[in-house]
């Protein structure tokens, strides 16, 4: 379908004076203050979203500190989300997505734990993944027995397939599901390369290379599982949910993710976004068709972890009956 009549108009106002300046060709920080200002610009009055009472925390990670974020619904919530947010591994912060998660945590009726992990170039790959790792288990830890969601947007949902690997592997904690919101899984950039939409739609190739090589400055972990996930083992993983966008240059490989995951046995649901771009989740409050898109992908989410729930229940009702049946 068309781009979305509001997303047109943004862009053609971004470049009435000229092609738009890229974060790439900004210092970081002055790239972090421009993506922050962005993000929070977008936000209506949420005086409306006091019942999601907020707190911070300090985690030791051993090597430094992480700062993470609850958002509680309520403290008997059965659901939590350790979100890790996007921004090329470089941007972003706990700020820029305050509104997502506190929104995630209001409709999904769950404890949201968003995660201030150690950003690139200062802290290239792996510690921002460790980072990641690090705050799920915290998690896990502090909301024993709920169902568990790892979720995260653009870089933070590359990170996301990578924690539920390192989740299954080592078998510290589990999940019950993923939310993978636009991820980029391609190192090499071949999908993007191929793409209509790498210029012209926010999210540019050359962006996408310069985040690269940010995080990755030494190319030859490339090819690592952790983050050329199409690369990866991904058997095993709990279901996911891959929310993907049309004019988005990440599309094509997050649609090859879903293929690849389906392909391994893992049930997957994937959601295209018809109209939109990168970045949508973050949108929500200025543009109604990516609110309806996302309201539409935690609605999703919340029949998986229904579903989930009640064969918990039945599960563990077998369970009970079978050791009854013993004594």
């Amino acid at each position: 379908m068309p781009l979305d009549r509001i997303l047109r108009g943004l862009i053609r106002w971004q470049t009435a004076d000229g092609p738009p300046q890229l974060f790439s060709d900004l210092p970081v920080e002055e790239a972090r203050r421009r993506y922050l200002a962005n993000a929070i610009g977008s936000r209506r009055d949420r005086s409306g979203s006091d019942a999601i009472a907020t707190a911070d925390h300090t985690l030791d990670v051993g090597d430094g500190s992480v700062r993470v974020r609850t958002y509680t619904p309520r403290e008997d919530a059965e659901r939590v989300v350790t979100y890790l947010h996007g921004g090329g591994w470089v941007l972003g912060d706990i700020e820029s997505h305050d509104g997502p998660c506190r929104g995630l945590a209001a409709l999904l009726d769950a404890i949201v734990v968003s995660v201030d992990y150690r950003r690139a170039p200062e802290f290239p790959y792996p510690t921002p993944l460790y980072d990641a790792i690090a705050a799920a288990g915290w998690t896990a830890r502090r909301y024993p027995g709920r169902n568990h969601v790892i979720a995260g947007d653009s870089a933070g949902a590359n990170m996301a397939v990578g924690v539920a690997v390192y989740a299954r592997d080592a078998g510290d904690f589990d999940f019950t599901a993923q939310l993978l919101l636009y991820p980029p899984v391609d190192p090499s950039l071949s999908y993007v390369r191929d793409s209509e939409c790498a210029e012209g739609y926010l999210l540019t190739g050359s962006e996408m290379h310069w985040f690269y090589d940010q995080y990755l400055p030494d190319r030859r972990l490339r090819s690592e599982p952790g983050v050329a996930l199409l690369h990866a083992d991904l058997r095993g993983l709990p279901p996911a949910i891959v929310g993907t966008a049309e004019f988005d240059p990440l599309r094509a490989e997050g649609e090859a993710l879903a293929d690849k995951l389906g392909v391994e046995g893992v049930a997957v649901t994937h959601i295209p976004g018809p109209g939109l771009v990168h970045g949508f989740f973050l949108m929500q409050d200025l543009v109604p068709a990516a609110a309806a898109h996302g309201r539409r992908i935690v609605r999703e989410l919340d029949t998986l972890l229904t579903s989930a729930h009640r064969d918990n229940g039945i599960r563990g009702q077998v369970a009970a009956a079978e050791f009854g049946a013993k004594i």
